[in-house]
């Protein structure tokens, strides 16, 4: 089978669980819902390969899950490491004002007066919010280019256009 082109990245494999072949996922959502309703999911160890998921369940923060073919803790033991990516066509629908991270990153972020901030290189959550990391276009003294942190709150981020690719924010130059 060939890998689906909008694969992404939604966790990693943390380890084995129990001793008949379940897996540990580490999920990089604290909801997990796209691992959690997709029956087929993507490895990369050995090399990139799908498989079909007998079962999948929250267990404390991490997804325990049941591999077709996956049989015995050893078995599961190898695949530790391994990222997991499902296609970002069959995450579930989220509701008009929620947004995956991965949807936002490549996203131009410009402020209220219209200047250009930079683009959306990565998200992150510092575990009260979730934070836009803003890669800025570097001038030619930079030897890299400087990077803005916007938390991603209705105060700050005031819409979010994805057809557009854009999110305009309350957030000057000198911040």
């Amino acid at each position: 089978m060939q890998a689906p082109d909008d694969l992404t990245q939604v966790g990693y494999v943390s380890g084995a669980f129990g001793v008949t072949g379940s897996i540990r996922v580490t999920p990089f959502s604290s909801d997990a819902d796209a691992l959690l309703s997709v029956k087929t999911w993507w490895l990369d160890k050995p090399s990139l390969q799908s498989v079909s998921v007998r079962t999948a369940k929250m267990h404390g923060g991490d997804v325990v899950a049941q591999l077709v073919g996956t049989l015995g803790r050893d078995a599961s033991e190898a695949l530790k490491g391994a990222a997991v990516f499902i296609p970002r066509s069959e995450f579930p629908t989220l509701p008009a004002d929620e947004f995956y991270w991965s949807d936002l990153n490549g996203l131009d972020v410009v402020n209220l007066e219209g200047e250009a901030l930079g683009q959306v290189s990565d998200m992150m959550h510092n575990g009260a919010q979730s934070i836009l990391r803003i890669t800025a276009v570097p001038d030619a003294a930079a030897e890299k280019a400087p990077e803005r942190l916007i938390p991603f709150v209705d105060q700050f981020v005031k819409t979010v256009d994805q057809a557009g690719k854009k999110i305009t924010v309350d957030w000057g130059l000198d911040y």
